[in-house]
């Protein structure tokens, strides 16, 4: 009996103590980072959510005082690497750098490894900025107009190359293709990069493509910039034209960079991480480096990206059932 009686009291203890690390583990929260923090990045290296992602990841890493690599993990236009963060242990250590296409990918797919909001802690959505229309400066098209018109005359011979399937560069084709009443050819890549690489050698004619990719090469000459994504003109690139000013006043596609982390993370790492962020975001240096890319730094509370992520899934998927786009 005593023996029971003393395994008891043990089990007894050992339960207390458990409880109690549980409800001190927020607590203990306040002393991380301890170690490096991965960023998966869901494309290519070379590519817009990659550019601006590793500006971010380097400026964080200052401000944590560890290591923030960035691990590039393409693949279904980002699902792979939202499917490794979303079971990934919730301890601050695996983090997502996320573009427009964490809301938009359910609305093209009939079955999802995770859910966008339920599976994630927000963070902070830290930019946004514009896809740029850019083609191959053998295209005889110097404008949306005549790149319209130049589809008309040839359908189904000019191909979109994308970024991958169901993510904005995806949309963002199909949404002209659906307006202007055009037959082009979509060609979807493992990433942004991949995909300007093939219109800069001519595989493909066009893309829709975050600015951060497609501006060093429209420097260069290799791309031809037509035009910008957003419903205004963004302020980084003021001499060029929206597509919804030459001629779709309904065409809108906003490229938006995020943080999350895996569902169950402590409040206490969330708000550290939310708090290096929007000072990210506010530094003057950033900004000005942000900008040479057409990206604004933006930096919201987690409370603000949830509202938005709740509201641009409810949007693109309204938006592809209007298309009549098939899931996969």
């Amino acid at each position: 009996m005593r023996i029971f009686q003393a395994a008891v009291v043990a089990l007894c203890l050992a339960l207390a103590a458990g409880s109690l690390c549980a409800q001190t583990a927020p607590a203990d929260a306040t002393k991380y980072p301890t170690r490096l923090i991965r960023m998966t990045v869901g494309f290519t290296a070379g590519g817009a959510v990659d550019v601006s992602g590793r500006l971010i990841a380097q400026r964080l890493a200052e401000a944590l005082g560890q290591s923030v690599i960035i691990d590039n993990r393409p693949g279904a236009d980002g699902i792979v690497a939202g499917e490794f963060v979303a079971k990934a242990p919730p301890d601050g250590y695996t983090l997502a750098y996320v573009s427009s296409g964490h809301t938009m990918n359910p609305a093209f797919r009939a079955t999802m490894p995770y859910h966008p909001l339920k599976d994630f802690a927000p963070v902070s959505m830290v930019a946004i900025g514009a896809q740029t229309l850019v083609v191959n400066p053998s295209l005889p098209a110097r404008s949306v107009k005549e790149l319209v018109a130049l589809a008309r005359a040839r359908p189904g011979q000019i191909n979109f190359a994308s970024s991958g399937a169901g993510g904005p560069t995806h949309l963002a084709g199909e949404l002209l293709k659906s307006l202007a009443g055009i037959n082009i050819v979509h060609v979807p890549y493992k990433g942004g990069s991949l995909a300007v690489n093939d219109v800069i050698s001519g595989q493909c004619e066009m893309t829709f493509i975050g600015a951060p990719a497609s501006l060093p090469h429209v420097r260069s000459g290799r791309l031809r910039l037509l035009a910008v994504t957003t419903a205004k003109r963004m302020s980084m690139l003021p001499e060029v034209p929206t597509v919804a000013e030459s001629g779709y006043p309904d065409f809108n596609v906003v490229a938006s960079y995020s943080v999350l982390a895996p569902a169950g993370t402590p409040a206490a790492i969330v708000s550290r991480l939310n708090t290096e962020l929007v000072k990210i975001a506010n530094q003057p240096d950033m900004r000005e480096r942000l900008a040479t890319l057409g990206i604004e730094p933006l930096g919201s509370t987690p409370e603000q990206l949830m509202a938005t992520m709740q509201a641009e899934l409810a949007r693109w998927a309204r938006l592809v059932q209007g298309l009549g786009l098939k899931q996969e």
